[in-house]
Formats: C-alpha cells, structure tokens, sequence
C-alpha cells in the first residue's frame, strides 16, 4: 500500500544528532533538545542537543589538555594529517554536500561548490609550515642574534552559522588546527550534521582525539564558549548584531576575537556595461543558495538611462529559474526555516507599502517540491527607496532590489553611505571607472565584472565597518596571523675563544 505524505512523515524516525567530544560521537546529558528540519520536505528528519554550560566546558577540558600535545607534534605530522584530510573531504564531498541539502535546503551543486570553496582553504592549510615561520636576523648586536616565533594560542572556538555548513568550520579550523591549536566548534542549530562528518573525517586522517570538538547548542553554550576562561580566541560568522555581541562578550573576558557579521551588497552597473553579462551576475549572485549568503548581491544600483532595461533583462532572466527540491535538480531551493521564509516574504509587502514595484513576486511561483517545504521564489523589486526598509535591512533571502541613481558619483555615495561593507560590484566596461570604484569605495572585498568577489584561499575574507569586528579576516595570512601568537628570542652565545668548548687539535 502506498503511505500519503502525512503517514510518511509520522511513521519517519527523528534521527539523534551526537556531539563530538575527545575523538567520538558523545550522546547528550543536558535533555534539552531542538528539531532539525528538511526545509524542502517541511517536517523534522533529525533531533539536535543543546548543550549545558557543563558540556561545553567538558569540550573545553578535553580540547585544553589535546592542545598540549598537539602544538609539540612535529611539522612534518601535522603536515601529513592535513593532507590526509583534504583526500577525505575531496572523497566525500558529494556525501557531505548532501548531508548539507537535507538540512539547509540549497540544491546539491551549490552545496558541492560550498565544499569547493572549503577544500581551498583546506590545501592552504597543507602549507602551513611557510605561512607559521618566523623570521631571524643574526648580529643585530656584536655576537647578538634576534629571530621569532609563530606559536599557536591553545584552545580556540568556533562559532558558524546556518548558510554555509560545511564551508565556514573549512575556513577557520584547518588553518587553527595546522598551526597547532586544538578548536571546539558550535555549529548552528538549525544545520548541525555535517559538523559531525567533518570530525569523523579528522579522526580518519589520524588528528589525535580532542583536537576538534562539536558541541551543539544555542545561546546557552555559545555564552559558555565566549566566557570560558580556557578558550583563548573565538571566530564566528553570522548576522552584525550577533557580532558585536561576540565580540564585545569576549573581549572583555580577555580574548581575541573575529566577528564577521552582516552584508548588503550593491552591484553599481554604470551605461557602458554589457548588460546580458550583468544581468546573469544579478541573477546568479542575488538568488543562489535562496539569497542565505552574506556575499549575495541585494541591491543592483542601475544608473537610471540604462534601468529600465536591465530590469527587463534580469525579470526574463529571472523567469528560467527552477525552484524546488534541492534533490530534484532545480536552481534554487526552499529557505531554511518556515519562520524565516515568512519574514522574508513579509518585506514584500513592506515594498509596496513604500512605493517600490514587484516586478517578479516570489509567492507567486511554482515550486517543485513537496507542498509543506519553506517555498519562496526569486523576487524583483524595482524603484526601492534607500529609507526603505527593503533597502536598509539584510534580508537573507531571494530579494533583489533596484535602487535608480542618476550618476556613478550618487552610486558612489549610496554605497559609502551603507553601514555595511562586506563585498561590492561595479560592472562596467570602462577600466579609468573601474579602476576608480577599487581605490575609492569603502568596501572589503570588490568586484569588477565579477558579482561575488569572495577571494581564493591564499588572500584573505573579510569586510569594513559593520560587517567585521575583531582582529583579523578569515583565512590566508591574516588566518594564520589570528591563530598564532609571535615570539621574538634575542640570543647571545659566547665564542669558545671566551674559554668555552675548544675543538682544535690537542697541544701536548
């Protein structure tokens, strides 16, 4: 007999998520617990625990005394351990990027391209040994040398957010753990599996047990995370208010601290930019992964001559967009929560409540899924208003909007004006304007012709004003410089013409 969807769903076993505590999974103790949803399915497929303050600390514990052995590992292991890890995640990266669609909804190829962007940062991590030596100047002084050291902090945490699974703990554990830290990550909550792959898959490549720990939670463990006075760094990714709370809570208990938190990206497309070309950008960049990326483009600022066209090529554009289950080899998938996808959509009416026009309405599309998924389709809306609070607010959702400006000098000052600066665009095919938008924006990561400048492994992510807080950006140097602490040694050895040591040829 064929069960309905609703006796599927009721007769479904809710799948327990283990933290990862010392080299193995380790069963919760604290009784509280939170659902796990499919977001394109809409019913919960796994249970998550969240962790006491006590939990967290035992993490903490077993993380503190595997640091102590493992930043006296020699180079050359933990060299080796990194390479074996980046086979693993290579292997498995299509396991891992399904894991990643049952939990948060993407569509498999963008989860794989989540895996990707993870793995660059993995391979950097393989070349540690040239980003962590220290340097030496021998004679400073007569007989006096001065060299340093690049040693690493001892216990740091991790804190990553929903829209990247998978990428985020990549970018920040690998580089902390190949310098020779020990790291307890807290994934989210709403997406916590694949942080427990990626912990079996270290154990694989042979990381003694307790260098990486998961300990799911909410509010409750990531304030016993950023309090802990064993815990010497933290590095978070989410929303810029969440940031500042990291970061102003830990740095008062001392530690360091990067927070990298919200966006809103505008893409300034001056009259001379192929607009076929800008018009795949917006589309590709605004509603990927459902527009859930701090990185994604919200705001297309379209001098006004050419708007009415680009407007019209990125609604066609827009109009071949296959929304539905992640599984079912569509475009874009549903959005993480039922709650979230209503508060997106609420902004909707906040548009045309603010005088904006719904070119594309993503309630009105047809979705390839099952009917109780977390469904919004790709949103246009033209003639936003910078008061508005479709412009103002990061979204996090599949809503391009379309501010007009008369000239590229009040593009220049929308942006600059903006509270944030992640990541930026200009499309244009003048190089003297291009090259002027790079030095003159006060943006983090700029792109020229291309939407999403988020950059290769060995730069640097990272953004200004209310999109980071703390020292340092993500990954390559600045990376490894978060990690490490430096060390300067001045030495001085006497001669053995002093009296000391004499190697020369016995007199008698």
């Amino acid at each position: 007999m064929t069960q309905t969807a609703e006796q599927a769903a009721s007769t479904t076993t809710i799948e327990p998520i283990p933290h990862w505590i010392g080299g193995e999974p380790r069963i919760a103790t604290g009784g509280r617990t939170a659902p796990v949803f499919d977001p394109a399915l809409g019913r919960q497929i796994r249970e998550v625990p969240l962790a006491s303050a006590d939990e967290l600390g035992e993490a903490v514990a077993v993380a503190k005394a595997a640091a102590a052995e493992w930043r006296d590992t020699s180079v050359a292991k933990r060299q080796q351990v990194m390479f074996a890890f980046r086979e693993l995640v290579s292997a498995r990266r299509q396991q891992i990027a399904e894991l990643i669609t049952s939990e948060h909804g993407k569509v498999v190829s963008d989860a794989l391209g989540e895996v990707a962007r993870g793995l660059e940062v993995v391979e950097l991590a393989t070349a540690f040994p040239l980003l962590t030596k220290g340097e030496f100047t021998e004679n400073v002084s007569t007989g006096v040398d001065v060299y340093s050291l690049r040693q690493p902090l001892g216990v740091v945490g991790i804190i990553s957010p929903f829209n990247f699974p998978a990428m985020v703990p990549l970018w920040f554990a690998p580089v902390a753990i190949a310098a020779g830290n020990a790291v307890v990550l807290k994934p989210s909550e709403k997406d916590p599996s694949a942080a427990v792959l990626i912990a079996e898959l270290y154990r694989e490549a042979g990381l003694p047990d307790g260098v990486f720990n998961v300990v799911h939670g909410d509010k409750e463990a990531v304030d016993a995370l950023l309090t802990h006075p064993d815990v010497a760094a933290i590095s978070f990714v989410g929303s810029t208010p969440i940031a500042q709370y990291v970061y102003e809570t830990a740095s008062r208990e001392g530690k360091r601290v990067q927070a990298l938190g919200g966006a809103k990206n505008h893409m300034l497309v001056l009259p001379d930019a192929d607009l076929d070309l800008t018009a795949d950008a917006a589309v590709n960049a605004g509603f990927g992964s459902a527009g859930e990326r701090c990185m994604a483009i919200s705001v297309v600022v379209a001098v006004e001559s050419i708007a009415d066209e680009l407007v019209e090529r990125i609604a066609a554009k827009m109009a071949g967009i296959r929304t539905g289950d992640g599984r079912r080899s569509c475009d874009m998938g549903p959005l993480i929560t039922q709650v979230h996808r209503d508060k997106v959509a609420g902004y909707l009416d906040v548009a045309t409540a603010d005088g904006a026009t719904l070119v594309v309405d993503g309630r009105e599309a047809e979705f390839d899924g099952e009917p109780d998924g977390f469904w919004l389709g790709p949103t246009l809306v033209d003639h936003v208003e910078p008061s508005s609070a479709v412009y103002r607010d990061e979204i996090f959702g599949p809503v391009l909007s379309v501010v007009r400006v008369a000239s590229y000098e009040e593009g220049m000052a929308l942006i600059a004006s903006n509270p944030y600066g992640n990541g930026t665009a200009i499309f244009t095919n003048d190089g003297g304007a291009a090259r002027r938008f790079q030095h003159e924006v006060e943006v983090g990561m700029v792109g020229v012709n291309v939407p999403i400048p988020v950059p290769v492994g060995y730069f640097s992510f990272g953004g200004w004003k209310s999109s980071i807080f703390g020292q340092g950006k993500a990954y390559g140097p600045h990376g490894y410089q978060f990690f490490t602490r430096e060390k300067v040694v001045t030495s001085r050895w006497l001669d053995p013409s002093h009296g000391g040591l004499n190697l020369g040829f016995p007199q008698n």
